[in-house]
């Protein structure tokens, strides 16, 4: 008992170690560096075509089967290549810091994109990681812990680089979090083999088209993507114009909205992550997604008591508190859901690829939003954002019986 309680302390550690390297890289091609180019004078066309360069992140799932494929000879075929592009993004990020984006923009946005495309390819192999290492009732409070460390490393990447730039030099600044990369690997080094890692596929071909045809060989497969696609819909449709909310239709101040709720959504989301993590060691999946599901869309309607009694600072406190809570513990719940669906032999891809899905819904109901409060105001916004979760909650119950089997399957066997 004592060993299995070590090894569990090990999965967790690692991914909370992993979590916090897969984190790290991306605010320092993304708020990070616009405020090095803002700082050292680059023109604002210049900065706004650099947020291009975040578009390896979103088409990861291109070359997800190569790293399901192929295993280097070393740390097993996950770790293998987590440790690989940890010490390529320190290299990287080294040479960034010996670069200037005014004399040298072009080289720096070569620098940005390689970096963006080992970061998400870290991710690629950190998702299938503790997709396989985690057993299922581990797979919550895993993902809780892995959210931990993913917004601490997003903080002191931005924060912490920010400091050490204003009284050092952005060189120093950058170098200090190129140093932090190679003490990450220390956490995949001391990081457990899987005890089921699957089968990696026999060539490119299987790896490419196994994922899909091992998908849509169960039962209810396309009811299941369409799930995963509206599960988060209402939380992310909400979000779409929080900020905005905050700001015109309550009129709060920015210094408000940065020191209130900024620090208070990190704070509960993560909160949330870990109790939502926690208690999912003792409830089941179909469970977890259900009541989480449910008071992610109650939150929302919060929003529209906000609207109506107009700014206060106790129910603003109070409602993107109870608010990005209820995202955290439904934000541990859905991950926990993906890697359940996840095959042993293709984590890599099909991560990537149900990942990849679930953002389809946030990227198309976004531009509604803005046509919505415009039209009929913010009261009825949240309300509609609150009905746009509900579709999500159906398809769960009518799922329910595929979702509860996930708790006891071998379907990533």
């Amino acid at each position: 008992m004592n060993r299995l309680s070590v090894l569990a302390n090990r999965r967790m550690a690692a991914v909370l170690l992993l979590g916090f390297s897969s984190g790290l890289p991306l605010a320092l091609t993304g708020n990070t560096l616009q405020a090095w180019m803002t700082d050292t004078g680059v023109d604002l066309k210049t900065i706004g075509i650099f947020t291009l360069v975040g578009l390896p992140y979103a088409l990861k799932f291109l070359w997800a089967p190569f790293l399901d494929r192929f295993t280097l000879p070393w740390l097993g075929r996950r770790r293998g290549w987590i440790l690989l592009f940890q010490f390529v993004l320190a290299l990287l990020l080294t040479a960034m810091a010996f670069s200037s984006p005014t004399l040298q923009t072009e080289m720096v946005a070569i620098l940005a994109l390689l970096v963006a495309f080992s970061s998400a390819s870290q991710d690629i192999a950190f998702d299938a990681y503790r997709t396989d290492v985690l057993r299922e009732k581990e797979r919550g409070l895993g993902a809780g812990i892995s959210v931990l460390g993913y917004r601490i490393a997003m903080w002191a990447s931005f924060s912490i680089t920010l400091i050490i730039a204003d009284f050092i030099g952005w060189k120093i600044a950058y170098l200090t979090m190129a140093g932090i990369m190679l003490l990450n690997m220390l956490g995949t080094l001391n990081g457990p083999e899987p005890e089921n890692p699957g089968k990696a596929p026999l060539n490119i071909q299987e790896a490419v088209i196994g994922p899909f045809r091992e998908f849509f060989s169960r039962q209810g497969a396309v009811i299941l993507l369409l799930l995963i696609i509206l599960y988060k819909v209402g939380d992310a449709f909400a979000g779409s114009l929080t900020t905005a909310f905050l700001l015109r239709g309550v009129h709060f101040t920015l210094t408000e909205i940065g020191v209130i709720y900024k620090a208070l959504a990190i704070g509960a989301t993560i909160v949330g992550a870990l109790w939502g993590g926690l208690l999912m060691t003792r409830w089941s999946l179909f469970r977890s997604l259900m009541i989480f599901g449910v008071l992610q869309a109650v939150t929302n309607l919060m929003f529209m008591v906000l609207a109506w009694f107009g700014k206060s600072y106790a129910l603003m406190i109070l409602v993107v508190g109870l608010e990005n809570l209820a995202g955290g513990m439904g934000t541990a719940a859905f991950v926990a859901f993906i890697m359940a669906l996840c095959h042993h032999n293709y984590t890599a891809t099909q991560f990537a690829l149900l990942t990849s899905l679930a953002a389809l819904g946030r990227i198309f109901i976004g531009p509604a939003s803005g046509f919505i409060v415009e039209a009929e105001g913010w009261v009825i916004f949240f309300l509609v954002t609150t009905l746009a979760a509900l579709p999500g909650l159906w398809l769960l119950w009518l799922m329910r019986d595929s979702v509860k089997a996930l708790d006891n399957s071998a379907s990533s066997e």
